[in-house]
């Protein structure tokens, strides 16, 4: 690609670089093809935390905590993973905006998701049976007694969550979201922590907190009568916030206690990335573990419940929940390992590296002329320029497509240009995550880089980044 050695004279670039996969200007892509960029993804410095795995995950890399309040997915990242595509930019208008918002505590958006209300009326379902069978004289209100418990056993998964935002603010680290949903709660926490142990910290608050909520509600027990409304409620809130509690502590990645494990053998060994691989594949172990303990445990009996001895209703719900639980850790463990594999690659993203050789050409040049021209340059990208060699606009690659070959002598470049804005305009020496911040503050699928100097550097598309970090991550780490 073209470094302009004055404000438009193309110098030499780096259009040898194995990630420079993309058309010349005249041999432009299939019609109908556009280059819109890279996906719509998380970003790869996000991380997420909830009982759900990030499901596809760069606007979070992305550390997250939750679970069933707070299963914890350690790494937008992202989620929302949807594989190893790289988390770069989003349209304002493609990003999720996860449910309703609540509010904004501490100056972070809480969303309830679609999937909260189908929770909300499964456990209004089941506790209002069991309150029936403790407090028959209530009727159809224990119903409505169900549904305030299933509020209340949500506003701690919040509180769970609001741990792991202030710890995370507290360590100035960005947090994009609190989301509840289906299984608990999603902390979604842009930037990794840079410490193990401010990762051991970032994780421990949560199941600190539900632990804490756990010991309130039994003291406040202790001045009720167990058999009635507000007994029942509080029993009910112990209970849950404990199991919350101990089944984050677990230590196996997504779970919170995962990424204190992750911290662990970060500190020991001195490598984040050994952290993640040992906690990752003990989150595996446990996953296998719950597949097939949890149902073995409640037919036997140890939880609490009567011993089965035949398969029933309650046999195949136990096994269904276990299953779900399983994929959700498995899931989790696996994205944990794809985020802290991106991180390991984010430097090799380098905007010098993946810029096209760019020619200047003014804005009534014919566009045959203008391609004559990148062709003979070896250049690939075409950079609109005033008399005085400014860079104005850029000259849509998707654009040129649409062109008819016998048309181009007839078409003046500036009519396929788009206009150059602040935010379109990106240092060559970004690389990394400050690139894909850059890129991501102003969706487009090209952008002019230049020099510290202000000199022209040449043209990246957001579709090289796209197939560089696709290829980056394709090799081992």
């Amino acid at each position: 690609m073209d470094a302009s050695g004055g404000r438009g004279q193309p110098r030499p670039g780096n259009d040898e670089s194995p990630d420079h996969t993309g058309p010349q200007p005249s041999t432009t892509p299939e019609p109908g093809r556009p280059t819109d960029g890279p996906a719509d993804e998380p970003a790869p410095d996000s991380t997420r935390t909830g009982s759900q795995a990030p499901a596809a995950g760069p606007d979070e890399p992305p550390a997250s905590a939750g679970g069933p309040d707070g299963v914890h997915g350690g790494g937008r990242p992202p989620a929302r993973s949807g594989g190893d595509r790289p988390p770069t930019p989003q349209r304002p208008q493609e990003q999720q905006r996860g449910g309703l918002l609540m509010g904004r505590p501490f100056g972070v958006p809480v969303y309830v998701a679609p999937s909260w209300f189908l929770v909300a009326i499964l456990i209004t379902w089941v506790f209002g049976g069991q309150i029936d069978r403790v407090l028959p004289e209530l009727g159809a209100a224990s119903y409505l007694v169900s549904l305030f418990f299933a509020v209340a056993f949500y506003a701690s998964v919040l509180v769970h969550e609001l741990a792991h935002t202030l710890a995370a603010l507290r360590f100035k680290l960005p947090v994009r979201r609190i989301q509840l949903q289906f299984f608990g709660g999603v902390s979604e926490i842009e930037k990794e922590a840079e410490t193990p142990g401010r990762e051991f910290v970032l994780a421990f608050v949560g199941p600190l907190l539900s632990l804490v909520l756990s010991g309130l509600f039994y003291l406040a027990l202790l001045a009720v009568d167990p058999s009635s409304v507000p007994g029942v409620l509080l029993a009910g809130l112990m209970i849950s916030n404990l199991i919350v509690a101990v089944f984050n502590l677990l230590p196996g990645l997504p779970l919170d206690g995962g990424r204190m494990l992750r911290a662990v053998v970060w500190a020991i060994s001195g490598k984040p990335m050994t952290g993640t691989v040992a906690a990752a594949w003990v989150g595996r172990a446990l996953a296998v573990v719950v597949l097939i303990g949890l149902p073995l445990l409640t037919q036997s009996g140890a939880l609490g419940s009567e011993a089965v001895d035949n398969v029933g209703m309650d046999t195949v719900l136990d096994a269904l929940l276990a299953a779900i639980l399983a994929a959700i850790i498995w899931t989790g463990a696996g994205n944990s390992l794809r985020m802290a594999r991106l991180r390991e690659h984010l430097p090799e993203l380098r905007a010098r590296n993946l810029t096209r050789r760019a020619v200047p050409v003014e804005t009534d040049t014919p566009l045959s002329e203008a391609l004559r021209r990148a062709n003979t340059a070896g250049a690939r990208a075409l950079v609109v320029v005033d008399p005085d060699g400014v860079p104005l606009s850029l000259v849509r690659e998707a654009a040129i497509v649409g062109v008819p070959e016998h048309r181009r002598p007839w078409v003046p470049v500036g009519t396929l240009a788009q206009d150059l804005t602040d935010g379109m305009h990106v240092s060559a020496e970004l690389a990394g995550e400050d690139l894909l911040d850059a890129l991501r503050a102003t969706p487009a699928t090209e952008y002019l880089v230049v020099e510290d100097t202000g000199e022209i550097y040449g043209v990246l598309s957001a579709a090289d980044v796209e197939r560089a970090f696709v290829k980056a991550m394709a090799r081992p780490s």
